[in-house]
């Protein structure tokens, strides 16, 4: 068993590997899952080239796959099984390469699939036996308790986002934005009593963010994504496209809510036949229109958007999103944030939340009836 109280924080480090699906985030945190100590060291271990493909082909057979099937682990196919076992062995090598103190391990897994009006949401990865592999208790498995309360089970780094709003001294309500595959956006209102507590919170996944982007650039280019925004920068966004898809059903719900990566391909497909540059302007802008659709969700204009994930690289994107946000747009690191470890980090402070049994998402965050206490944990 790990103790850990209030006041008396512990070493957990943190694993993300995200809906870019590039590789695999690692980083360390002293928390007491309320106030963050200290930032460890931290990594990334990328996905080689074989891995990523078969990240992306298995998460596109997924979205094929039936409700049912997903749920027997017994029923997979071939692809989906032998993906499960390659995702422990890299992210055990993060663990390893990583190295440090910790006493638990927060280990989210590989998003494969996220159905939540389904109830489903499939995170490839065993807990259990990369707790036996590294000699650590890890906490898996966060959002499966989440759908059971009847919450969307996405996103879960709001908790930790009102933290860091605490820990930076911020006092008026603000916007922390994450750009990685997925968009999602956390309102914090820092003045709250805890995040659970009502008005504290309000959390939903925007729209797109790189995947689109990332997938077009791979089918013209090879490249995977598109550097700096070059090729968006050089563009025309096609002004039809963007009016055709300004008002899918998903913009005007209200959240919380979220999103399966696969979820916007038409946008996709509806640039098939422009120009590289065209069509990476066209989905940049989509993603910056999914954003500012957003706002009207939230309980007042936030003073502040702060950007973390890899799109706050994209210098079109970050761009796009100051001429349609009233408020500055920056990257964390003007806070003394690290943009790319802020997801790793989130579930190193959730993992210590979970061993404490505290809420880890609210009716304000995904949906759920009632705070959760989610996470399963696995000892060596």
């Amino acid at each position: 068993m790990v103790e850990v109280s209030q006041g008396n924080p512990i070493w957990a480090l943190g694993l993300m590997s995200g809906t870019s699906m590039d590789g695999v985030d690692a980083a360390l945190v002293r928390t007491d899952g309320e106030s963050i100590a200290e930032f460890g060291p931290s990594l990334f271990l990328s996905y080689d080239e074989d891995d990523r493909d078969r990240m992306v082909a298995v998460n596109r057979a997924a979205a094929a796959l039936s409700t049912e099937i997903l749920r027997h682990p017994a029923r997979w196919p071939p692809p989906l099984t032998g993906l499960a076992v390659t995702a422990v062995a890299i992210h055990l090598d993060a663990i390893q390469r990583l190295g440090g103190s910790k006493r638990v391990v927060g280990f989210h897994g590989q998003t494969v699939a996220h159905r939540p009006a389904e109830g489903v949401t499939l995170q490839l990865g065993d807990g259990a036996a990369l707790a036996v592999g590294c000699g650590v208790a890890t906490v898996w498995d966060f959002r499966s308790a989440d759908l059971r309360a009847g919450g969307e089970g996405a996103p879960l780094a709001p908790f930790f986002h009102f933290a860091l709003a605490r820990r930076v001294g911020l006092d008026a309500p603000v916007a922390v934005l994450n750009l990685g595959g997925v968009g999602n956006v956390t309102w914090i209102d820092p003045a709250a009593d805890a995040p659970e507590s009502p008005g504290a919170l309000l959390a939903f996944d925007t729209g797109p963010a790189n995947a689109l982007i990332d997938d077009f650039m791979a089918a013209r280019t090879g490249a995977g994504y598109d550097p700096d925004g070059a090729a968006a920068g050089r563009g025309l966004a096609a002004s039809k496209i963007l009016a055709r898809f300004r008002h899918t059903p998903y913009l005007d719900r209200t959240p919380p809510k979220s999103l399966d990566r696969n979820d916007f391909r038409p946008v996709l497909e509806a640039v098939s036949d422009l120009s590289t540059e065209d069509g990476a302007a066209t989905l940049t802008a989509f993603s910056a229109d999914c954003v500012a659709a957003g706002v009207r969700h939230m309980p007042s204009p936030p003073t502040r958007w702060l950007v973390c994930g890899g799109g706050r690289k994209n210098l079109t994107l970050m761009r796009m999103l100051a001429e349609r946000l009233d408020a500055p747009v920056d990257p964390v690191e003007t806070i003394g944030l690290d943009g790319d470890m802020l997801e790793a980090q989130a579930f190193a402070y959730l993992a210590v939340r979970v061993l404490r049994g505290l809420p880890t998402s609210a009716p304000s965050t995904t949906g759920c009836r009632a705070p959760v206490r989610g996470g399963r944990i696995s000892y060596p």
